[in-house]
């Protein structure tokens, strides 16, 4: 689906959070927009792409993305990038410096944290980084102020001379409510003009350009009194309740009327006056915030007496019926399931390319650290190999110190595992470093053809861009050989017999090698695949070495195996495991 200038315009409609930036952006007259994707941020980049009056792109990283944006500004055009909590850990980098420099036209900078951790590996706060870089941030609690604030934030950007940060959630992100659009308002490109006492941020500059973004701090404040942005609901005076984001969600559920409500959009910098007057008219006043006690160890710095994590919990997302519990209200239990509900872990899918290299890694009792990615399900029983996973790129990183740490001990048993989309993101840095200097160590990128975790986004390995287009196709071969590995080679993850055989040769030699363990994600539409395999229930002896893979096509029936020819795809890495030829094709069968 395209959109051109002039469709969906002065209409209300059900729109998703993130779609709703995109529409945001593009009535904002945004044209440059560079992203990695992360859950829950992907969608914002996915759905501006359908705007065909903006550039977007997929970047090989965070940092990349931000700074693709800020040459986009700095050019004299609007522009915008996004990434998910921890991938602002990444950019963090320029947006410190960007804070000094400031802008030329808007840049807005969208982060989505992920209370709860539904897909992240840790729950941070993004507010942090606001305060810390001290640039503003708008906050919505729904879809509308979602396409609105991305609007403000452009106007803001400008006026104040500053990146903005719209800080989305989960829930946010990822619910549907009413919008109202409006046509793309373009406002033309800045001339660009020369200024490198502005924008050259050597420590001579900087130091000149510290005074500015205090003096915006202070301007950015008093702006925040009187934004329709940060607005009070007065109700019942015996409760006033400070919130934003889907918290303010919640509480006006739970209490409707009868508490009086502060809602604040803008979460940095945080007004003083406006607090301070609503605080003088209700008799106690709660903070509810998901995460940190950010606006809460505000109010207690201007000397207000406030609860908040006190009763409420720092971790974890919050709900209705949490937050009627912990402040009175009432709790609505509604209708309950007796019956207990099978668990149902997370495993990898059937036919997942991964699973035959895993096991091939658990069978051979390697130390496997490992990265971010779907494959991370590795760890995940009954293969249960994987010993590490902390960030994008650091399996490379962390295997070069553990065997210089350990030496000969582990350099014959330990490897670093790491997907083709998150070795373009930050694995090639960690590469050179081994190759620098020279650890004895095995590294084995998963290359799946696709950014699969995230729902299969194009990258640097993969010939298209984010259109689908084609485009400049990295080839991992010939990279890891120009960084100077003499030992690299690709395997198909399906042949188990030589996967071991590269896995036992790679971790012998005496030499830093890369293996290549290449097979498209099953999930891919142009994925042919085989017939679904059937078990022979006379040959079937119900050993259960074909569960030994996790493969979800497989289970015990009258103790004997059982292949669901719904989910299988004929990979044939099961038949491998079989001592008793008990699998057959399904293929003249049908």
């Amino acid at each position: 689906m395209k959109m051109n200038d002039c469709e969906e315009s002065d209409m209300k409609q059900l729109m998703l959070g993130n779609a709703a930036v995109a529409r945001g952006l593009y009535e904002a007259g945004c044209c440059v927009i560079s992203s990695y994707p992360g859950t829950p941020s992907t969608e914002i980049t996915e759905e501006a792409v359908k705007y065909d009056v903006i550039y977007c792109e997929w970047a090989p990283n965070e940092k990349v993305a931000m700074e693709v944006a800020f040459g986009a500004c700095l050019a004299g055009k609007r522009a915008f990038c996004a990434m998910k909590h921890v991938g602002l850990n990444v950019a963090a980098d320029p947006l410190y410096t960007m804070s000094y420099t400031g802008v030329n036209a808007g840049l807005v900078i969208g982060v989505a944290d992920d209370p709860g951790m539904h897909s992240s590996q840790n729950e941070q706060d993004s507010r942090h980084h606001a305060i810390a870089a001290k640039v503003p941030m708008l906050e919505p609690s729904d879809s509308a102020e979602a396409l609105q604030f991305a609007r403000l934030a452009y106007e803001l950007s400008e006026q104040f001379d500053t990146p903005v940060l719209l800080k989305m959630c989960t829930r946010v992100a990822h619910s549907q409510s009413i919008v109202e659009t409006s046509d793309r308002a373009e406002p033309g490109m800045k001339p660009y003009e020369k200024n490198i006492s502005k924008y050259v941020m050597m420590p001579g500059n900087a130091i000149r350009r510290h005074p500015f973004v205090e003096e915006r701090t202070r301007n950015l404040t008093q702006w925040a009194e009187t934004a329709p942005v940060n607005r009070v609901e007065m109700g019942g005076a015996k409760m006033g309740i400070i919130t934003s984001s889907t918290c303010y969600q919640y509480v006006k559920e739970v209490f409707g009327d009868s508490v009086s409500v502060l809602k604040l959009g803008m979460a940095n910098p945080l007004p003083v006056k406006l607090i301070k007057d609503f605080a003088c008219k209700v008799e106690r006043l709660v903070v509810v915030e998901e995460m940190d006690p950010i606006i809460e160890n505000h109010c207690k710095a201007l000397g207000l007496a406030v609860s908040g994590k006190d009763v409420l919990p720092m971790e974890g997302e919050f709900s209705q019926n949490l937050v009627a519990e912990k402040l009175g209200g009432t709790v609505h239990t509604g209708r309950t399931i007796d019956d207990p509900i099978p668990p149902r872990p997370p495993v990898m899918c059937a036919g997942c390319p991964h699973r035959g290299l895993f096991y091939t890694l658990s069978r051979n009792k390697c130390t496997v650290l490992g990265d971010i990615g779907c494959y991370t399900l590795g760890a995940v029983a009954p293969l249960s190999a994987m010993d590490m996973t902390l960030c994008m790129g650091a399996s490379i990183s962390a295997v070069h110190g553990f065997n210089k740490a350990r030496g000969a001990e582990s350099e014959g048993k330990t490897v670093a595992v790491i997907g083709d989309s998150t070795f373009m993101h930050s694995g090639m840095t960690g590469l050179a470093n081994i190759a620098y200097n020279q650890s004895n160590s095995t590294v084995i990128i998963l290359d799946n053809s696709i950014t699969g975790m995230t729902g299969h986004q194009q990258n640097p390995t993969t010939g298209c861009n984010i259109k689908g287009d084609p485009a400049g196709k990295i080839d991992l071969e010939a990279l890891c050989r120009a960084m100077g590995f003499e030992r690299v080679r690709v395997v198909d993850p399906y042949d188990l017999k030589a996967t071991d055989a590269a896995v036992k040769e790679e971790l012998a030699a005496e030499a830093p090698s890369v293996i290549i363990s290449r097979r498209p994600c099953a999930l891919l539409k142009y994925v042919r695949h085989e017939a679904p395999l059937a078990v022979d229930p006379v040959k079937c002896v119900g050993c259960r070495s074909c569960m030994k893979i996790g493969c979800p096509a497989i289970s015990i029936k009258e103790g004997k195996a059982h292949v669901d020819a719904t989910l299988c795809v004929g990979c044939g890495v099961c038949e491998q495991l079989c001592g008793v030829k008990a699998f057959r094709s399904t293929r003249k069968e049908g």
